[in-house]
């Protein structure tokens, strides 16, 4: 999937968002803050395995 700009983003909203109630929306928003954090954990994740992975001494050519 491409990343989107933030106006792209934004004009791709649909109207059923744009047009919700307030109660649909506060559930709208906490969706998006968990996907938010579900993504900035999945970005430490991966930052963790490449610092374990280049830290490792599995990794080098050395017998165990």
């Amino acid at each position: 999937m491409a990343d989107l700009n933030l106006q792209q983003l934004v004009e791709a909203i649909p109207k059923s968002v744009l047009n919700a109630s307030d109660r649909d929306l506060e559930g709208f928003q906490k969706i998006l803050q968990e996907t938010i954090k579900l993504r900035e954990g999945h970005i430490n994740l991966q930052k963790m395995i490449k610092s374990y992975s280049l830290s490792s001494p599995t990794h080098t050519n050395q017998p165990r």
